[in-house]
């Protein structure tokens, strides 16, 4: 009884595998409708209504993506989905008396907005990790910023940096300033507290720190890989 349990068990579990696998693949070409974070936005009871734009990576300003790698993911380039130097630094400095800080990618942050739910557990993050590997393992970069920049949270029921761009400045996510794209990035580790409409001091501050970051990166050079 326990074998066969077991066997059941075993089976179950490869079958899940397979069909995120499956799913993964699917979604390398086809625009995902929906994510679990605009579901969960949906079923909240929110009365912000929901307002997502799905734009094509030629769509959006280059400034974009290189202001979210500044801000969020700068190894982005050059990472397998999780950038393990990135986590051994952080552990170092927890175990330094630092405090524990984010080592998340731009790769685990799609894969969680995508299929998983906020939160800080363990089961959580192991499950944010192995997506984001099998997401980097089949997707171009290119995808996963795509897919990132379509499905992030800028806001109360702002999904995506189309709907970000007409919400925040009345323009297209296609003339966003470089400033402008530093605005959307700095608002992105907190967006519903902290708003690139109304930045307060400590998102000036961001944003100067981000525009920063874009210069050292060698500016829209450094991502250069995902346009050609």
């Amino acid at each position: 009884m326990i074998q066969k349990s077991l066997r059941a068990l075993a089976w179950l579990l490869v079958g899940f595998l397979l069909l995120i696998i499956a799913l993964i693949v699917l979604l390398r070409f086809v625009n995902p409708p929906t994510s679990t974070f605009m579901l969960g936005h949906l079923f909240s009871g929110s009365s912000h209504e929901l307002r997502q734009e799905w734009v094509s990576l030629d769509e959006i300003s280059p400034w974009v993506p290189l202001a979210v790698v500044a801000s969020e993911d700068q190894r982005f380039p050059y990472h397998q989905g999780v950038d393990f130097s990135a986590i051994r630094k952080a552990l170092a400095e927890y175990r330094a008396g630092q405090g524990l800080r984010g080592a998340s990618t731009i790769t685990q942050q799609t894969a969680k907005n995508l299929f998983l739910w906020n939160g800080r557990s363990f089961v959580r993050k192991s499950l944010e990790a192995g997506l984001a590997l099998g997401i980097d393992a089949i997707w171009p970069k290119r995808r996963i910023m795509e897919v990132y920049l379509n499905i992030a949270e800028f806001g109360h029921g702002i999904y995506g940096v189309e709907a970000a761009s007409w919400a925040f400045f009345g323009i297209p996510a296609s003339r966003l300033s470089q400033t402008q794209a530093a605005r959307l990035a700095a608002v992105l580790p907190n967006p519903k507290v902290l708003s690139a409409a109304s930045p307060s001091s400590y998102v000036w501050e961001r944003v100067a720190w981000i525009r920063g970051q874009m210069a050292q990166l060698s500016g829209l050079h450094y991502l250069r890989g995902l346009y050609n």
